[in-house]
């Protein structure tokens, strides 16, 4: 059956706007997937003592999810691009909820790293994925706006996840059930994504021929390198501004798996805070980041629409995340205020979550066919900073006893984020106002 036979919508009438559903979808599984990470920083005041943790072993266990997450982003791409991100979100779901489940079972430090790595390697393909189908859902002006309205999810599933983790262990008394009850629910959310997600809007019943006329239309300019029969040779993108791009998110996230991974213990250690009062405070923190997520995407577009070049538009946005965080995150370092400090790290989480435009490039740089091993290459550099940094923190912990060197080290990273932002090659193609279209 061809491809076009498979769509049943109506073909008149008022045009459907599936595709943002489609990113609605990628919006909760993504904040559903950073839930699940979170739940292990929640729960780690109680597990550290459980298990007699140091805090070394503890930034080990923290780290050991990223060692698989790195290794398979290329792999998970090359999945995507190969099978599609319907076989490989519906996979990866009832993957990576079965090690959250198993995680409740771990006897110490081991255990919980060999369960966090198979949740890595589960989780590897699921962010790329939303970048593979922007390249084929979305046009080149919506590009923007998909990346944020699904990377916002992250910065959610932390807020929320962060409150309803800290709360299921003091309900329910018990760390080891939480992590169940929560790898069970991953587990049932396989069944909804494979109902709602296709791989391409000619797959699915409620799009109409008028939306699927007009995503194509919105692509017109890219289509010199999309149609051709032969296979993209490389990545189809210059190797400098994927090392600048790579640079960029490495350094970013530093700074976000830094404070993902660590930033309970700050609270608790640092600042005094007790468990409901992290939960609490995390959720206003990565409010903040949803908002500044959302809000870098729409003013971009904004921008655009009134005559700013794209270069000129993202560049400033991203440079302007990575010099303000990197002030705040200096300032923090002397801060014994816990109000003043969670307050100062909700401004940083705003501004930094800029850095969510990243998601966009992939679609927007990459011939379709390589869309999935550009944002698998990107995200591995990401990953590779989630590998590094919770091991630092704690060796620079252990070897000064404070957060203050701590928080120098993450106002550096933010400074190396904007280095690398500024160093991306954004030649832009004569295209039609107010649609994204960059230099292959």
């Amino acid at each position: 059956m061809s491809n076009s036979t498979l769509n049943t919508a109506p073909k008149s009438g008022k045009p459907t706007q599936f595709r943002w559903a489609i990113f609605a979808t990628m919006f909760f599984l993504l904040a559903v997937n950073l839930m699940d990470r979170i739940t292990l920083s929640i729960g780690m005041p109680y597990i550290k003592d459980e298990f007699h943790l140091s805090p070394t072993m503890q930034g080990l266990i923290l780290s050991s999810f990223f060692w698989s997450y790195a290794l398979l982003q290329v792999p998970g791409g090359w999945l995507l691009d190969r099978y599609g991100p319907r076989k490989v979100i519906t996979g990866a779901l009832f993957g990576w909820g079965f090690f959250q489940a198993i995680i409740g079972l771990a006897s110490g430090g081991l255990s919980l790293i060999l369960a966090r790595i198979g949740l890595g390697a589960m989780e590897a393909p699921v962010s790329p994925s939303g970048a593979k189908l922007s390249s084929t859902w979305l046009t080149q002006s919506e590009r923007g706006r998909g990346a944020v309205i699904m990377d916002s999810g992250s910065p959610l599933g932390v807020a929320i996840g962060g409150i309803i983790v800290a709360h299921l262990i003091v309900v329910l008394d018990s760390w080891r059930v939480t992590f169940v009850v929560v790898g069970l629910f991953t587990m049932v959310l396989g069944f909804f994504a494979w109902r709602i997600l296709r791989d391409r809007p000619t797959q699915h019943p409620k799009v109409s021929q008028q939306e699927i006329d007009y995503i194509a239309a919105g692509n017109v300019e890219g289509s010199s390198t999309d149609s051709s029969s032969a296979p993209t040779k490389g990545l189809g993108i210059s190797w400098f501004t994927m090392i600048a791009i790579m640079l960029g998110r490495a350094s970013w996230g530093m700074v976000y798996w830094g404070l993902l991974t660590w930033g309970p213990s700050y609270l608790a250690q640092a600042q005094g805070l007790q468990l409901a009062s992290i939960g609490n405070s995390t959720f206003l923190i990565f409010i903040m980041g949803t908002a500044g997520c959302l809000f870098s995407g729409f003013f971009a577009d904004y921008l655009v629409k009134r005559g700013v070049s794209h270069n000129v538009a993202l560049k400033s946005l991203l440079s302007v995340s990575g010099l303000v965080g990197l002030g705040v995150l200096y300032a923090l370092a002397t801060v014994k205020n816990p109000n003043l400090a969670v307050g100062l790290l909700s401004v940083a989480a705003f501004f930094m979550m800029f850095g969510s435009l990243y998601w966009s490039f992939p679609a927007i740089l990459a011939p379709k066919d390589r869309v999935g091993m550009v944002g698998g290459l990107m995200n591995m550099a990401n990953s590779c900073a989630g590998i590094l940094v919770p091991i630092l923190v704690g060796v620079i912990l252990q070897l000064t006893g404070s957060f203050e060197s701590v928080l120098v080290y993450f106002a550096i990273c933010a400074g190396c984020y904007t280095l690398g932002t500024l160093c991306i090659n954004f030649n832009k193609l004569p295209v039609k106002s107010g649609q994204l279209s960059f230099q292959k």
